[in-house]
């Protein structure tokens, strides 16, 4: 039940945040933006763990683990994705970058030595089949100019380079670290590398006091950052980063109920095809044989889950 939960949350949340982004594209230069996200996220983070008391003392080594997790994860991800949503529409982006699951396979694969199975490798293609058929209109006009072209690269980019933020994740809960800490120690590294290559790009620190601007900020930061990120890191600890990933197939589902609902979509015969044959990559990813052990990369629940759950 805590596992559906956790997921449920994930991909409502992020679902969600694509739409959120767009709002922070006017006026302010995107690695300012994505600092102030993960500035206010780390501030909160560790105002609760002073609250709940919690231990924030961790290794040298641990503290360069997290580093790591910071510049992948919580910085230099989200700046390819925020730069490509100038180019493309945001389902656009949410649809590449549900290859994270095609990635996180690979990747756990290579550093894990973790063989996904069957029926994960064929409910992974199926769901991304479906997504493929769901935006089919949007790929279709995605067109051949070289803008398009750029919002791609910069996406596929954005999207491995948190599938090596996911691998260092799952490195790290080899190690018990607690989700908590380690999301408020990684994103106040994020947030120093963002202030930094602000600096030396010579961008200004701007701010847009528009309501949009702060509400979406505010949505990003506490809910697409703090919530979802606890909840994902979660499941990432409990049933593996392959499986996990799923959630960024997804995404571009809530993203379509979104766009139905404020930017006049209308759902078609191929698009109803693609939501189910998500739907069905879904159940095949997620069910697990009674034979057959812990998820790969999971275990037993720690204090650090049950502090995420807490968040």
């Amino acid at each position: 039940m805590n596992t559906l939960f956790f997921y449920a949350v994930t991909v409502l949340i992020w679902g969600s945040t694509w739409f959120a982004i767009k709002l922070q594209l006017q006026s302010v230069p995107s690695q300012v933006s994505v600092a102030y996200r993960f500035a206010l996220a780390a501030l909160i983070l560790f105002a609760w763990c002073w609250i709940r008391r919690l231990p924030l003392r961790f290794s040298l080594r641990q503290h360069l683990w997290l580093m790591l997790q910071g510049i992948t994860v919580f910085s230099t991800n989200y700046v390819l994705f925020y730069e490509a949503e100038k180019h493309l529409v945001s389902g656009s982006v949410a649809i590449i970058f549900s290859v994270l699951v095609v990635f996180n396979i690979i990747n756990s694969w290579f550093f894990f030595r973790v063989k996904p199975t069957y029926q994960v490798i064929a409910g992974a293609g199926l769901g991304l089949l479906g997504i493929m058929l769901t935006f089919w209109h949007e790929l279709m006009n995605l067109g051949s100019s070289l803008e398009n072209v750029f919002g791609i690269g910069l996406s596929l980019v954005g999207t491995v380079c948190a599938s090596f933020g996911n691998m260092i994740f799952a490195r790290l809960r080899k190690d018990e670290m607690p989700i908590v800490q380690g999301n408020a120690f990684g994103m106040l590294y994020g947030t120093a590398v963002l202030m930094a290559y602000a600096g030396f790009s010579g961008s200004k620190f701007s701010f847009d006091p528009s309501p949009s601007y702060i509400l979406s900020l505010l949505y990003l930061s506490l809910f697409g950052s703090v919530i979802a990120f606890g909840c994902y890191l979660t499941l990432v600890g409990r049933i593996g980063a392959d499986r996990a990933a799923y959630c960024s197939v997804l995404f571009p589902i809530v993203a379509l109920g979104l766009s139905a609902a404020f930017e006049g979509y209308r759902l078609n015969a191929v698009s109803g095809l693609g939501i189910v044959l998500v739907l069905l990559g879904n159940v095949l990813v997620l069910r697990r044989k009674q034979s057959s052990g812990p998820a790969p990369g999971s275990k037993p629940a720690t204090t650090g889950t049950a502090q995420a759950l807490e968040v």
